[in-house]
């Protein structure tokens, strides 16, 4: 064996040395909690470790400046593993929203029945991410499927890591058994595929592959399994339990950065495994696309709790994710991309709040208190407003831009005179009329905080500086992602 490969694969080598060196720092600075649960959690003597987010943040913050430049194309291990400039972004991408997620759960960690845990929240989180850098570059479905899961398993642990608090145990139990029967039925599709190519490799399949009823099966399961990740309709039942269930800082990981992988994965190999099938997972992907949106804004208009309303607005920003990939094109993959990143900066910017909020108020999140909310925390208040309107897409914030380029990638050279053609103008004019209803149920959270009166609202308070920081970088992004070009050409230079 060549070791000299694992040279090609930058990324990865430096997650797992971070990881390592997590690892080396828990196990010799951590201390055994006298008592781990809520009940008690005021009993247990002060172990929190202020060095060990700062160390974890920095070498994060390192993996991301030593990757963020394009990557020249190249391969490892028979072609199994691969990369290129666009693999690059999207990594980069991804360790950005990992990033924001480490800053922001400071405060959550500080917790007296948290701190000792904090150690394996930071490896799980590597974990997850080093499993979906895997998944993004892989050239072989199995390589693919030993990502994926290497992404799923550590993630359930994350969702149940507040077993004592709220629902955390029973929306991990949720999450892995949805997990366990998505990926069996992934790998079922993998097999039909397999029966009728012979060769698992990517590019092999491309070559050989047919539209018969073996192939069209496959191509049916393998969609199937990944929409399990992504949350799209109808295979988004587990979402809404899991993210109120879990952490809320899980909660905001999970909706950008494991459902962002997930979905550039099934942009790549959908455009490149199954490119001589196209007809068919067009029809199949619009029929999905249309439901996840509609169905998700009718939902979430309906919600009382904050994280089930966002549950439900992944969902739909899912279906807008997804909406891009349609159209089959060069640009169908730098609008994923850009939505990705621009989605990335917004809902955790929500999350973050949420989480904030909830820290300093007993585990608050209903929408009904927030009532109020810009009465005392007027900052916070404008913050989640920019971030609302740019999930809603309302100008001049940068979820309007990521829109407007996924609307043109969807019916970029689509002849309305075909029927293809006309289902995807259809497709993306049913969106533009859900992007009116999203709006209307965004602005929900906004009438709150700023005209609903609370005699009893929530009370001022202080933010943590790492709480502050994420939000930060996050409204910077919403604001900014829009207006500076730059960043859509770093993106699009990359194809």
């Amino acid at each position: 064996m060549n070791y000299s490969q694992f040279l090609n694969m930058v990324p990865e080598v430096t997650l797992v040395v971070i990881l390592v060196i997590v690892f080396i720092a828990d196990f010799m600075t951590a201390r055994k909690p006298l008592l781990a649960n809520a009940e008690n959690a005021g009993n247990i003597p002060d172990q929190s470790r202020p060095f060990f987010n700062a160390l974890v943040v920095l070498l994060m913050a390192a993996h991301l400046v030593i990757n963020i430049f394009p990557t020249a194309e190249v391969s490892a291990f028979e072609g199994m593993y691969v990369t290129n400039e666009i693999i690059g972004v999207v990594k980069t991408i991804l360790a950005l929203g990992t990033l924001i997620v480490l800053i922001q759960a400071r405060e959550w960690l500080q917790r007296p029945d948290t701190t000792f845990k904090e150690g394996e929240f930071y490896m799980l989180v590597i974990s997850t991410l080093l499993g979906m850098n895997m998944m993004i570059s892989a050239n072989h479905f199995i390589l693919f499927f030993l990502g994926l899961e290497l992404a799923s398993v550590p993630m359930a642990c994350l969702v149940a890591l507040d077993k004592y608090r709220h629902h955390s145990a029973e929306a991990g139990a949720k999450f892995i058994l949805t997990a366990t029967f998505s990926s069996g039925v992934m790998l079922y599709g993998i097999s039909f595929v397999y029966g009728a190519v012979g060769t698992l490799y990517f590019d092999d399949v491309a070559m050989q592959i047919t539209a018969t009823p073996l192939t069209i099966i496959g191509m049916v399961f393998f969609f199937s399994g990944l929409a399990f990740k992504i949350s799209l309709v109808p295979f988004h039942f587990w979402t809404a339990d899991t993210y109120q269930g879990a952490p809320t800082t899980v909660t905001g990981y999970l909706s950008v950065v494991s459902k962002g992988a997930a979905a550039f994965a099934l942009c790549a190999i959908l455009m490149k495994v199954f490119a001589p099938m196209t007809v068919y997972w067009q029809y199949m992907l619009m029929i999905v696309v249309v439901l996840s949106i509609t169905i998700a804004n009718l939902f979430a208009i309906h919600q009382s709790d904050l994280k089930r309303f966002m549950a439900f607005s992944s969902i739909s920003q899912a279906g807008y994710i997804m909406l891009a990939v349609i159209g089959d094109n060069t640009m169908s993959t730098v609008a994923l991309s850009y939505y990705v990143l621009v989605y990335v900066v917004a809902n955790l910017a929500v999350f973050t709040i949420i989480s904030s909020v909830e820290e300093h108020n007993n585990g608050t999140v209903e929408i009904d208190s927030y009532n109020g909310f810009y009465k005392t925390n007027p900052r916070l208040a404008f913050l989640m407003t920019l971030a609302l309107f740019s999930l809603g897409g309302i100008p001049p914030f940068a979820g309007m831009f990521s829109k407007f380029f996924v609307f043109m990638a969807a019916v970029k050279g689509a002849e309305i005179t075909t029927t293809v053609g006309a289902l995807a103008y259809a497709t993306v004019f049913i969106a533009l009329i859900n992007t009116v209803i999203s709006l209307y149920y965004y602005l929900l959270i906004v009438k709150a905080m700023f005209i609903k009166h609370s005699d009893n609202p929530l009370p001022a308070f202080e933010s943590a500086v790492s709480t502050k920081l994420a939000l930060a970088i996050c409204t910077a992004g919403v604001i900014l992602f829009g207006v500076c070009s730059g960043v859509y050409n770093w993106i699009s230079v990359a194809i």
